[in-house]
């Protein structure tokens, strides 16, 4: 399916798992799709736990805005953790969930979904460990390598990668160069 050049936000802050950003962030570029890298502030350096990375964002939250954006990518690792609690990154993803954009997250990437309140009644999957914390927030955890949930599309792992962004391109289509 050929589409139109889509922009890509990338939710991010220090100590994201390498892969889960640098192989979604490649791929997004490889099928002609824009790719932003939002962060707590514009312009910072943000560099991945294993030390393979660095990214520098382009923007702040504070500048984001959810509408622009056709997709919304939350890598895990920990940067879900620096992130989840600022209020205006609860607000960009709860626009962009209501606004009916993709949202792909992988790993820890769902805590930032349950911050903003949004997993009562949704099915999805992340790190194995934050079942419990999913269920009690209301969502129902579902133990697979990638879970299509409406508008959500989400992961478990690095060796779930495969899937996630296959899933995620599906969703996007392909750029026509």
């Amino acid at each position: 399916m050929m589409t139109q050049a889509k922009k890509v936000a990338f939710l991010l802050a220090n100590e994201f798992e390498d892969s889960e950003m640098k192989n979604p962030f490649d791929e997004m570029a490889k099928n002609g799709h824009e790719a932003v890298i939002i962060s707590l502030k514009g312009n910072e350096e943000l560099k991945g736990k294993q030390g393979t990375i660095a990214y520098t964002s382009h923007l702040g939250i504070d500048e984001a805005d959810a509408d622009d954006y056709s997709a919304v990518i939350i890598p895990g690792g920990n940067s879900p953790s620096h992130l989840k609690n600022h209020a205006a990154v609860q607000a960009f993803i709860r626009k962009a969930d209501q606004a009916g954009t993709t949202i792909s997250a992988i790993c820890h990437g769902p805590q930032i979904l349950e911050a903003a309140g949004l997993l009562k009644g949704r099915t999805l999957t992340a790190y194995p460990e934050l079942s419990a914390e999913i269920e009690e927030a209301g969502g129902h955890f579902v133990d697979k390598e990638v879970v299509v949930d409406r508008n959500w599309i989400t992961s478990r792992t690095p060796e779930d990668e495969p899937a996630f962004i296959r899933e995620t391109i599906e969703k996007l289509g392909v750029n026509a160069w």
